[in-house]
């Protein structure tokens, strides 16, 4: 399928899980893939099988909360690319503990990637949709930005900021045919989930209805869907990707 023939999509965060997973599923649907991300080795991991699809693939290193790179390195990769027509802000960190023993280390790391991050690349990128007058952004998000986690009010609050912050940048750059939308993954198999005892999977499977934990895949399914023209008249929705754990 060639959803995105001739297009160039950016995906931060993209060396592994979720990232990965739609670095992959947009190069396999004929997009060319700039891969952003610090972790070098399992960057060239992702490279190498975008490389299988038979698409452009480059790799950047990016630290998304600088201001000074990203607003650096966007205008780079549209001056090579000719385009940038897709963006994924899919880079996240946690650093999860009850608040009253939460750093103020950990709070500031986790809005500074999950949040900043995701002002500081689709600040980076505007003007270069806006000089196209087309573009399609998609952020993830997470459940627990809609229903909060106890140990997990930065996340909570970091992932519920790019909810609003996609609202809003939805409702500035609609003129320009320019659609930003967001995802909000619940459980999805990683290495940490594959980590959790019987007991804890068990009682994590018990809130979910289709009593399964979702894959990477699912999310970059619909991650793609959003980024195509299909959802042409679509922007400023989140899409919960929960297993109906959230309706």
């Amino acid at each position: 399928m060639t959803l995105f023939e001739g297009k160039t999509a950016v995906i931060t965060g993209a060396a592994r899980g979720i990232g990965q997973a739609i670095a992959i599923d947009l190069a396999e649907k004929g997009a060319n893939i700039v891969l952003c991300d610090l972790q070098e080795e399992w960057l060239q991991e992702t490279a190498e099988a975008v490389k299988k699809t038979g698409r452009k693939v480059s790799c950047r290193e990016l630290d998304v909360t600088s201001h000074e790179a990203t607003q650096k390195l966007f205008p780079e990769i549209a001056a090579e690319s000719k385009s940038i027509d897709i963006l994924i802000n899919n880079a996240g960190i946690t650093r999860d503990g009850l608040l009253m023993r939460m750093s103020e280390a950990d709070w500031d790391a986790v809005l500074a990637v999950n949040l900043k991050g995701t002002f500081n690349c689709t600040k980076a990128v505007t003007r270069t949709m806006m000089k196209q007058r087309s573009g399609a952004i998609v952020n993830i998000a997470s459940i627990i930005g809609l229903m909060g986690n106890a140990g997990q009010a930065n996340y909570g609050a970091s992932k519920a900021g790019v909810i609003a912050f996609t609202k809003s940048v939805a409702k500035e750059l609609a003129s320009r045919n320019i659609r930003v939308n967001a995802v909000a993954p619940g459980f999805i198999s990683s290495k940490m989930t594959d980590a959790l005892s019987e007991e804890v999977r068990n009682s994590m499977l018990d809130a979910i209805p289709l009593k399964r934990f979702g894959e990477p895949k699912d999310v970059a399914n619909v991650v793609s869907f959003l980024a195509s023209d299909l959802a042409g008249y679509i922007t400023g929705e989140v899409v919960n990707i929960s297993g109906g754990m959230v309706m």
